[in-house]
């Protein structure tokens, strides 16, 4: 339990980390990071800078180690070769002293001491007898002229000299400079035999490298002022470099936004360099024969629009007679034989329908060529779609349930397009659902009201899902219509949902019966999400549904349609 308790904490204070380094990276790191996806110029610049940082680095540290190796190796042979030098003429006045009472010896060391300060660069000198031999009375007491050059002197520098026969020892030090501030120096050993028995001493001579630290960090200093030059120069020339290179492509990413945008005319400037002319020649013919494709397509569907809206114009004229002719034949109906009675009465339900149909076409011209004017009011979406359920009860054999939870407030729409949507919806439920019961369920919420029509027929396969609000496509051509409908009927459902900026969505399984949902914006909502949901709770949820993978989320569909009909 104890190890489990200390995993538990242990994940939590990582979670905590973690949570921690989001908040902490994503406000600094974020805004660098999304440009650092979205731009290659900014790649190019930041890793030519980073390899060249490392590069001048790496050859910095190179050049300052051997410098600095050079100069510490060059001053330590000049201290050597002074001390050595000293050395030699302190054991010259040794050799040639006779000295055999104590003042004398005394006098003599103030002679070696004078011969060291004149012949050596150092002031830092301490003479000292060599520990380990046997006392002498007469034997001079130990001097020096630096204190810090005593304590300097560490049992191993005098332990060298004792047990070794070189000439010369030396260790690092710190000693003070004329000022009194401690820096880098060295203290130089060596061994000066007295006269008349009195023993050999130690002399150490220490020097102070401040000059050749003092150079080192100058040195240091201008290849330091050098690389940031050297740096700065060269993330100058990658800019410069890189807006030249990167000019053609944004040129090209520009024509292309343009293009995009619609701007037939949009056509990428050249670049004085062969392979770019080529590739801005090749953009503006693609960019022309696009232009005159979709000046093709424009005059083509123009005229597919004048066609439909000239021909069904046309029609209304021969329609109205044949109507006239009709209504005529029957009211003499009753003096004709059943067989030319049944005639009459088909003629007339064909004319209704072909009539039907002229308004559907007319319709959907309209919104192709977007001329479209909502004239909306305060509506009861209940209480309108309480009376489509009336209307349609009589004709159908499935009973209509209405389950309004809400949107008993009023919403401004269009009353006439709702009340169509609506219709088309029942009715093809009614028509579908076999003979079982059609619910239709109202909810609202704050921002949006939404209207779903369940039946529980046979229902329609994911592929066709897609299709079904296309004009004139039928699951079943095979199906006997009820309502006899047109094939226009969702088509314009859903340009009468978006045109309100709301969205008429469909969703379906075999056997299981179809959902349609209609979601129309609280005034002008920016975002809305549906009261109800698309996928029944009756239903299990796959992965292959509509919505299971997003959320009920949605943009009007208003704007877009708007800039479309433009």
């Amino acid at each position: 339990m104890t190890a489990l308790h200390g995993r538990s904490r242990l994940a939590l204070r990582r979670r905590r980390l973690r949570l921690w380094w989001l908040r902490f990276s994503q406000p600094v790191l974020g805004p660098f990071r999304s440009r650092w996806r979205s731009s290659l110029r900014l790649r190019t610049m930041t890793i030519t800078a980073s390899i060249t940082t490392v590069m001048i680095f790496v050859a910095g540290v190179f050049i300052l180690t051997n410098v600095g190796d050079d100069l510490y190796s060059s001053r330590r042979d000049q201290a050597l070769a002074d001390s050595a030098r000293a050395t030699l003429a302190a054991q010259s006045v040794l050799d040639s002293s006779n000295a055999t009472d104590r003042a004398r010896l005394t006098t003599l060391v103030d002679s070696v001491r004078r011969a060291v300060l004149d012949t050596s660069s150092s002031s830092m000198i301490y003479l000292r007898r060599q520990p380990g031999q046997v006392d002498v009375s007469d034997a001079p007491v130990d001097s020096n002229t630096s204190q810090s050059l005593v304590d300097a002197v560490t049992d191993d520098l005098s332990e060298s000299l004792r047990d070794t026969d070189a000439p010369q020892h030396w260790q690092p030090v710190s000693v003070p400079d004329e000022t009194g501030v401690s820096g880098p120096g060295i203290a130089v050993g060596s061994t000066l035999s007295f006269p008349s028995g009195v023993g050999n001493y130690d002399l150490f001579i220490g020097y102070n490298f401040s000059d050749t630290e003092e150079s080192l960090n100058a040195i240091q200093r201008t290849l330091l002022i050098t690389t940031i030059g050297l740096l700065a120069l060269i993330i100058s020339l990658v800019w410069v470099i890189s807006r030249s290179v990167f000019r053609p492509i944004r040129a090209a990413a520009d024509a292309s936004h343009r293009l995009a945008a619609g701007d037939s005319d949009a056509r990428m400037p050249l670049q004085n360099d062969e392979h770019f002319d080529v590739l801005s020649e090749n953009f503006n013919n693609m960019a022309g024969t696009l232009q005159a494709r979709i000046t093709e397509l424009d005059e083509l569907s123009d005229m597919q629009q004048r066609f439909v809206s000239d021909v069904s114009h046309e029609l209304r004229t021969p329609l109205t007679t044949i109507r006239l002719a009709s209504e005529v034949l029957r009211g003499q109906q009753d003096a004709m034989d059943p067989s030319q009675g049944r005639a009459v009465e088909v003629l007339g339900t064909q004319i209704d329908r072909f009539e039907t149909l002229l308004g559907d076409l007319l319709e959907i011209s309209r919104y192709d060529a977007g001329r479209i004017t909502l004239e909306t009011e305060p509506t009861n979406l209940v209480a309108l779609a309480r009376d489509v359920i009336d209307g349609i009860q009589p004709l159908s054999k499935s009973m209509i349930e209405l389950r309004p939870i809400g949107g008993y407030g009023t919403v401004d729409v269009d009353a006439r397009r709702i009340r169509r949507i609506i219709s088309n919806l029942v009715g093809n439920a009614a028509e579908h659902g076999e003979g079982r019961p059609v619910v239709v369920t109202i909810d609202s919420n704050a921002a949006a009201v939404a209207v779903t029509v369940r039946d529980w027929g046979v229902g329609l396969k994911a592929e066709d899902i897609e299709r079904v609000f296309d004009r004139f496509w039928r699951a079943d051509p095979a199906r006997k219509r009820t309502f006899g409908g047109t094939g226009l009927g969702l088509a314009i459902a859903r340009e009468d949902a978006a045109v309100h900026g709301g969205l008429l969505e469909a969703w379906s399984r075999p056997g299981e019966g179809a959902n349609f949902r209609l979601t129309l914006p609280r005034g002008d909502a920016s975002a809305f999400v549906s009261p109800l949901p698309l996928i029944p709770d009756d239903v299990s949820i796959e992965e292959t549904d509509p919505g299971t993978t997003g959320g009920w989320l949605r943009r009007p569909f208003r704007r877009v349609w708007k800039e479309r009909t433009k």
